[in-house]
């Protein structure tokens, strides 16, 4: 048995060590690229000729290069990621493996410097709204240093006079959708399973926990914090966290606030000032538009450059084509 066994071992040795010569030879890249000497292409991937290709770029094995892409210097494709269409990208862009990048439609997509697109993700391809008329221009601009992470999807914008739009310095976590013509500001977290559905607007320094799910034209302000399976269906203003099956307001995201460097005195305003709209003790009931006035008119408040912006964030939301605040329990009982 063992001289049998050893004989097989010689008999498939040379070719094993074939395989693995011809595997490694397929995994090189080739440097013959007439675009710059510092591009590396690999054989399997189809690059247009047109493409416009920036140094240091690294395409590797069955990627897909349109012929109007333009790639910033320094990007690099993993394998069978694809950018199709008028698409342009930063400096040092990363397309990890599976990733979708552009669409061949009228438009365009531009993507800054610095940003990853995770595994699966499909980012700038056309919308899903059913008023979207074929052949119209569509658009998305994303900024720099954000994280797109494994199967998120990012659409462009529905019609040609609006723009799908994302800041900078996101970090959009794994299977999260942003819909047509969303505008994301910077610094936003946005945890697994983030839905965005068209037209939401979300300013800066948000964070919302898993399986959030945000309804249309909806606007979430600035340092607001969703909780996990939540299902926002009106305005969450500045400063404020919000949760439940219906989202309602909880109080203030005094966490969030801390973190991003509010002083203990802006925070105490700020608290002061949510108690006499939200948790008002009058013994007459005050509709919110009241308790709003009331509370512009108490000077050493209001003077409070956080007070201010939270007030002017929930009568925003009030404005003709906006849905109102997220509902308080207490109001129930009021005539708000």
């Amino acid at each position: 048995m063992i001289s049998l066994l050893k004989a097989r071992e010689k008999l498939l040795s040379p070719l094993f060590s074939t395989s693995i010569r011809r595997l490694s030879s397929s995994l090189s890249y080739s440097r013959e690229d007439s675009r710059d000497s510092e591009v590396l292409i690999h054989p399997s991937a189809v690059v247009h000729p047109n493409a416009v290709i920036g140094k240091g770029v690294s395409v590797g094995p069955f990627c897909t290069v349109g012929s109007s892409v333009k790639l910033g210097n320094g990007c690099k494709l993993y394998p069978s990621s694809h950018i199709f269409g008028n698409t342009e990208m930063g400096e040092s862009c990363v397309l990890m493996t599976g990733a979708v990048v552009g669409d061949e439609l009228p438009g365009y997509t531009f993507i800054g410097s610095n940003n990853i697109i995770g595994h699966h993700a499909v980012v700038g391809v056309k919308c899903q709204d059913l008023k979207y008329k074929h052949g119209d221009e569509c658009f998305l601009c994303i900024g720099n240093n954000n994280e797109i992470r494994e199967f998120c999807s990012i659409h462009r914008s529905s019609k040609p006079s609006d723009k799908t739009v994302i800041g900078d310095n996101n970090l959009i976590m794994g299977s999260c959708h942003i819909a047509h013509d969303c505008k994301i500001g910077d610094r936003n977290i946005f945890a697994n399973n983030t839905l965005l559905a068209g037209h939401v607007v979300v300013q800066d320094n948000t964070h919302t926990a898993g399986a959030t799910v945000v309804h249309q034209f909806c606007h979430i302000g600035s340092f607001a914090f969703i909780g996990g399976g939540s299902v926002v269906s009106q305005d969450v203003p500045k400063y404020m966290m919000v949760t439940g099956e219906r989202a309602e307001l909880r109080g203030l995201n005094l966490e969030g606030l801390r973190r991003n460097g509010f002083t203990m005195s802006e925070l105490k305003s700020l608290r002061a000032a949510y108690r006499k709209i939200f948790m008002s003790t009058e013994t007459v009931p005050l509709s919110l538009e009241e308790r709003l006035t009331k509370m512009e008119q108490d000077q050493e408040l209001y003077s409070v450059p956080a007070v201010s912006a939270m007030l002017q964030s929930i009568r925003d939301s009030f404005t003709e084509s906006r849905r109102g605040i997220c509902k308080f329990r207490q109001w129930l009982d009021s005539t708000a």
